[in-house]
């Protein structure tokens, strides 16, 4: 037993996936120590308007580049990879522009329409954030493709310091949203800055390719149009899933609802972010790796997702059990009602968090479409029991509930499913 433990760390998957998880405990680390600091110096309103925020964000930063940035670690040549680079930063530029425009003749309509005026001044920052997504989008896939790891873990951890650092040192001089949404929207630009800085001290040298013919941007984007197609309305609508619920707590609940969702929020997604992303992100090129020698993925889908729900289960099911004690014990007695959310998000969490294995084989088998079309069903269901949870109950509890059961049943649905369709590609 002793001999295959030593064997199974010595492997590049799991020597992989312990850099990415260093990295992101050190950062996590980062986070424990100081949000009970920031939750109990600004408060639920002020984090329910940052989170408010972020949601918008949230929602239109992944697809700043329409999903051509996760093309990158497909190619074998790596020149390809590079025009696929380009291709993104110019997509990117290009929305950036076209939504700086729409909000600088549409500002107050927009407002006007979803009720927005608490955030109405910062919505120009949104260009900014979106520039920042697609720039860090296209740095950790270019580092997933050629496994500079360390680079990913240092850039998480020193970006970590930096932002929690600003929130908790400033808030204790001047505790307001602004400070929380300001520093918020500088979040992915700050990780990108040091992934690049970082990548310079990278002893990592590219493959000689001189003799591959070069492929135009055209060519490029044709021939991954299923990213744009299919990969990025799926990406969009999923965002939609997770971050709407913030937007429409804070419409129908108040933002101090919107602020217990975003701190559950938070907290809930540090066991993903943890071993969850570095997990899939080590994963993608190893599963793509296989599918290219014609290995089977199923057993590589199933292994990987028997592993993460070995190491989720005791951590989410403590926060099902003591939710509501230990979010009033961590972050102050206003925050009660936020363990309340937090038991029934942690039951969608944990399954979100088990099912990075098959969402990341979904693009390597050409499962695009599929994505798109569960991903619509998916937010049809979760926002209608919302809806439920408000007109029918009217409770923020139960409709945090009914929205977290919801959000379990599915990912479920999602692992079986994809695991049928990886015994096809076999």
């Amino acid at each position: 037993m002793v001999n295959k433990l030593k064997k199974l760390l010595k492997t590049p998957f799991v020597r992989n996936v312990m850099i990415m998880a260093t990295g992101t405990a050190a950062a996590q680390l980062v986070n424990i120590l100081l949000q009970p600091v920031i939750t109990r110096l600004y408060g639920p309103e002020a984090y329910g308007l940052m989170g408010t925020f972020m949601a918008i964000v949230a929602i239109i930063g992944p697809v700043a580049a329409f999903a051509y940035p996760i093309a990158i670690v497909l190619p074998k040549s790596d020149k390809d990879a590079k025009g696929l680079i380009r291709l993104s930063l110019y997509i990117t530029t290009a929305v950036a522009v076209i939504v700086g425009l729409i909000l600088l003749f549409l500002h107050q309509p927009i407002v006007n329409i979803f009720n927005m005026e608490s955030i109405a001044p910062y919505l120009f920052l949104i260009p900014i954030v979106i520039i920042f997504a697609g720039l860090l989008q296209v740095s950790e896939q270019w580092f997933i493709r050629t496994n500079q790891f360390a680079v990913n873990a240092n850039a998480t951890f020193f970006q970590a310091i930096l932002l929690n650092g600003s929130k908790a040192g400033i808030g204790f001089f001047y505790p307001v949203a602004p400070v929380l949404i300001v520093l918020s929207s500088l979040n992915n630009g700050v990780k990108a800055l040091f992934m690049i800085l970082f990548a310079r001290k990278s002893s990592y040298k590219s493959s000689s390719e001189e003799d591959d013919k070069p492929v135009s941007l055209k060519e490029l984007a044709k021939r991954h149009n299923d990213f744009p197609m299919f990969r990025a309305p799926q990406v969009f609508i999923n965002a939609i899933s997770q971050n709407l619920p913030i937007i429409l707590l804070t419409s129908l609940f108040g933002p101090a609802a919107a602020g217990f969702y975003s701190i559950c929020k938070t907290v809930l997604a540090m066991p993903s972010q943890l071993i969850g992303k570095s997990v899939g992100d080590v994963f993608y090129p190893r599963i793509t790796e296989a599918a290219h020698k014609g290995e089977s993925i199923t057993h590589l889908v199933k292994k990987a997702t028997l592993a993460l729900a070995a190491v989720g289960f005791l951590p989410y099911l403590i926060v099902i059990l003591f939710g509501p004690w230990l979010f009033s014990f961590v972050f102050g007695a206003d925050w009660v009602t936020a363990g309340e959310y937090a038991r029934w998000i942690a039951l969608w969490m944990f399954f979100m968090f088990i099912n990075q294995p098959s969402v990341k084989s979904l693009p390597v088998m050409g499962a695009q479409a599929f994505h798109l079309r569960f991903t619509i069903f998916n937010l049809v269901i979760r926002m209608g029991l919302l809806a439920v949870g408000y007109y029918v109950f009217s409770s923020d509890v139960v409709a945090v509930a009914l929205f977290g059961i919801s959000g379990a049943v599915l990912n479920i649905i999602l692992i079986l499913l994809t695991l049928r369709m990886t015994k096809r590609f076999d």
